[in-house]
């Protein structure tokens, strides 16, 4: 019989900045997410942490800013599961650059794309460790009002997102 433990993983972030929790299979995933991240918003600040499953099983990093670099590290060594990434953005949003992240071929999944506070579900076997799921921000506490509806337009059209 296998054993399975569970534990779950915080990530830290304390800026709340924008964070990206992704599945890919081969070495060049830190390459090409870098190139897609650039071209989508050349102003963009980002760090990406890559962890290998194969081989070295080293910690790949690509950034272009030191102080995310040492953040996606960090939460990516305490994740520990091998074929995951971690992203951290700023001067973009997701939206900005997700469908030319899910574009590159290596990527397998994208678990989550939030500056919600994150904890991450992993399953640690004898063989490894392995993201299963994400815990993403909050449970809903009511339904939404119409100033509720009226305040989500606003920010929209605050973002540039709605005319």
């Amino acid at each position: 019989m296998m054993k399975i433990d569970l534990e779950i993983v915080k990530i830290k972030n304390p800026q709340e900045l924008n964070v990206i929790i992704g599945q890919s299979h081969f070495i060049k995933t830190a390459e090409d997410i870098y190139e897609a991240l650039v071209t989508a918003v050349p102003t963009i600040k980002f760090a990406l942490a890559f962890s290998e499953a194969s081989g070295k099983c080293l910690l790949r990093l690509e950034s272009n800013d030191e102080d995310l670099r040492v953040l996606a590290c960090e939460n990516a060594l305490s994740i520990g599961c091998g074929h995951s990434f971690i992203i951290f953005l700023k001067n973009a949003f997701p939206i900005n650059v997700l469908n030319q992240i899910k574009k590159i071929p290596e990527v397998c999944h994208i678990f989550c794309a939030t500056a919600n506070p994150l904890e991450i579900i992993v399953a640690q076997t004898e063989q490894g460790r392995g993201i299963l799921g994400v815990i993403d921000g909050l449970s809903p506490k009511g339904v939404e009002t119409e100033l509720d509806v009226k305040s989500r337009k606003e920010l929209l059209r605050k973002f540039g997102y709605k005319l």
